[in-house]
């Protein structure tokens, strides 16, 4: 007699967390993409790598701490909420230093590295909160997920194409408006209490140890340092792509790469299929291709400005990102008992939007004063997109042949098994 009301409840909830999604990534969305044309039409082009590198150090310095406060002692939605009213304040503020006669690229640093400090747990602690409460969140995570691409367009539409905001303020601070939003909203989702009080606190719970110790196979460790590899290129992809499409005369840069997360939408929902029909490994190996392929087709299109390559390679954005970024989540949280769920997605943030996207956007900074000149050639432009394809062609490879998935018999449990394997 209750299942219609389970139904409901499930229901109910699914918008809610799609709620939650889509001012997750609109929050990011709403800067991230005009940030590094914002800066270049301020004076900041030469550290432009060091506003995209704060995100880095945010998921370095922080998801293990707040993932390990969520699944001790607080409950995960009111971490969520405080995190994201704070963040807000610091990226609300970011543009007071940015131009004018506060002008500050130091204190305009130190905002971003502020919001992304606060910010980064929080992508984390979203994913955790959606597995926590869906059933099967394998088959359920990428339609919610779904909605936090949508936010993501929603933001680049927003402060690109309607206010025409690419190298203004405005983007930062619609970001902070909705961060306050989301951050009363957190406070409005269901309880999640803290799963392992019992437990203590300790050095090696701290550095996500715990993890490793309790996700104990060849083909975790495996996928975790392809995870690191492939997201060394990603790196490149936000703080560069909206400079060199104004340099190939795209209007509008950011709302162009809005194009990518719409591909995102077809990609989350063919995931669950490709997940069944060809396993983890043939998944994770077509969005490491798919990254060759995009920088490929960057470098051949430079010299001439070929846009519809250039926009090609923006499109499969969805590719890129879905089968690696949101299958690799799905992955560990099949991985990760209840006690260490929240550290779990902690150490996925921390390997791919963390150290890898850390020394990637370091490499894409140096990499960009050794390439580029003054004069900002679309010849340089063409060696510059090279060297980050011939390292994605070459993480594919080593991924292709060093990741032995092992698919067992056929069972309704083995079905899982063959998605997400423990095997070594």
């Amino acid at each position: 007699m209750n299942q219609p009301k389970l139904i409901l409840a499930q229901g109910s909830l699914k918008v809610r967390l799609a709620i939650m999604m889509f001012l997750q990534f609109f929050i990011w969305g709403a800067w991230y993409g005009t940030g590094g044309n914002y800066m270049n039409s301020h004076g900041m082009s030469n550290v432009i790598y060091l506003a995209f590198t704060a995100s880095s150090i945010g998921s370095v310095i922080s998801p293990f701490f707040l993932g390990m406060i969520a699944d001790r002692f607080f409950p995960v939605q009111k971490v969520l909420g405080i995190m994201h009213i704070i963040s807000g304040i610091f990226i609300f503020c970011a543009p007071f230093f940015g131009e004018g006669q506060m002008q500050s690229t130091t204190l305009f640093l130190i905002c971003i590295l502020l919001h992304m400090l606060c910010y980064m747990p929080t992508v984390n602690l979203a994913a955790a909160t959606a597995f926590h409460l869906l059933r099967g969140p394998e088959q359920h995570f990428p339609a919610i997920r779904l909605f936090g691409t949508l936010g993501w367009i929603a933001a680049g539409i927003l402060v690109s194409r309607l206010l025409s905001g690419d190298t203004t303020g405005i983007p930062m601070r619609v970001s902070g408006v909705a961060a306050l939003i989301m951050g009363l909203y957190s406070f409005s989702l269901p309880n999640i209490p803290p799963k392992s009080t019992h437990i203590r606190i300790s050095f090696r719970a701290f550095i996500g140890a715990d993890v490793f110790a309790k996700i104990h196979s060849r083909s975790f460790y495996i996928f975790i340092f392809s995870l690191l590899l492939i997201s060394l290129p990603f790196a490149i992809y936000f703080p560069y792509v909206p400079v060199f499409l104004g340099k190939t005369g795209v209007e509008n840069p950011g709302f162009t790469m809005t194009f990518g997360q719409v591909s995102e939408i077809a990609f989350l929902l063919i995931l669950p299929f490709f997940f069944k029909k060809y396993g983890l490994k043939w998944v994770l190996l077509t969005g490491m291709v798919a990254w060759a392929i995009r920088y490929a087709l960057f470098a051949i299109a430079a010299p001439e400005a070929v846009t519809w390559m250039i926009l090609l390679g923006i499109i499969i954005h969805g590719c890129c990102y879905d089968f690696v970024y949101v299958a690799g989540q799905i992955y560990i949280d099949r991985n990760a008992n209840p006690e260490i769920r929240a550290q779990a997605q902690g150490l996925f943030v921390l390997v791919s939007y963390g150290v890898g996207q850390g020394l990637g956007t370091l490499g894409a900074g140096w990499l960009y004063h050794i390439v580029m000149t003054e004069n900002n050639s679309l010849r340089e432009w063409q060696l510059f997109w090279t060297i980050p394809f011939a390292f994605s062609a070459l993480v594919s490879l080593l991924f292709m042949f060093c990741f032995k998935e092992k698919i067992p018999a056929s069972s309704p449990a083995g079905q899982d098994q063959r998605i997400f394997p423990h095997s070594n």
